[in-house]
């Protein structure tokens, strides 16, 4: 497995398994499937709940927790600087562990920012304590970015976006680059363009004729050459499954190498259209929601 190395020095498998969207039976399935199939890096989120049921599949392996890498988000109805403490503490719980290799924000606030400043610096204090060994955002913009960065003390490890050829972000990757964030994609196969019924103009970039063709030419699925296109590129990558084919497929792309040639041509593909939530609308009114007590 391909490692990256964060800002902090930290070292993360540059791929892993999402659970976005599974339910809690499946969760456990799916990662214990991962598990055995060579996966190291567990990307979940308090929001999914299913932590738990992540938590249960670890500690039923043979795996040695050092050999993990544990990564989960705050919600937004969890952000200040007590309730993101808190949140720790409920994750950590049920994940069953003492430590979270990575814990990020799992969106920004736009309209009560203080509320998202406060939880970082929650982040920053877990991170001092040696409760987590990285810390990070999700789907944060420039000017979220910006913002957060102007009284920050630790610049973030890792920016986790909708990042798949249909929908890049170059501007937000170009701003993490700079900074020395690494950026990290969340439905890096394009699912999200047709998980969630975005008409028929939207189409599935796994059926994208480019990318078909050069999955052709390379023996491999579409989806191990969008992972493949992503992986090149610098980025973490956290396909999600719950088939285990699939997770075995997905992990299988470190045997070949797109050519310069094809990585511009998916690069080509952008259409500029977002897959999940605009960034600006989300808010503690229209998305917040409890997160249960461990």
């Amino acid at each position: 497995m391909q490692t990256l190395t964060l800002n902090n020095g930290v070292e993360m498998p540059a791929l892993g398994l999402g659970v976005f969207q599974t339910p809690p039976d499946e969760t456990r399935a799916a990662v214990t499937a991962a598990l055995e199939l060579g996966y190291r890096h567990i990307d979940t989120a308090a929001a999914y709940g299913n932590e738990r049921e992540v938590g249960q599949a670890i500690h039923a392996s043979s795996v040695p927790r050092d050999d993990l890498f544990i990564e989960t988000k705050i919600w937004i109805s969890d952000y200040g600087y007590d309730e993101t403490l808190h949140a720790f503490d409920k994750s950590a719980a049920k994940l069953g562990v003492d430590r979270i290799d990575l814990l990020i924000l799992h969106q920004a606030l736009p309209a009560d920012f203080d509320k998202t400043l406060a939880a970082y610096r929650a982040l920053e204090k877990l991170l001092a304590d040696g409760k987590v060994r990285a810390i990070g955002v999700s789907n944060f913009m420039v000017d979220h970015l910006t913002a957060l960065l102007d009284t920050a003390t630790v610049v973030p490890a890792v920016n986790q976006l909708e990042i798949h050829p249909y929908f890049q972000q170059r501007v937000v990757l170009d701003f993490d680059d700079e900074h020395g964030i690494l950026n990290q994609a969340w439905s890096p196969i394009g699912g999200i363009t047709f998980y969630r019924g975005q008409g028929e103009d939207r189409g599935s970039v796994l059926e994208d004729p480019a990318v078909t063709a050069i999955a052709e030419v390379h023996g491999k699925s579409p989806a191990q050459v969008l992972l493949r296109w992503g992986i090149q590129q610098g980025r973490s990558v956290i396909p999600k499954s719950t088939k285990r084919h699939r997770i075995a497929e997905n992990i299988d792309v470190f045997d070949f190498a797109l050519t310069a040639d094809e990585l511009k041509s998916l690069d080509a593909l952008e259409t500029g259209r977002r897959g999940g939530p605009e960034p600006s609308d989300v808010t503690l009114a229209a998305y917040g929601r409890a997160i249960p007590e461990a």
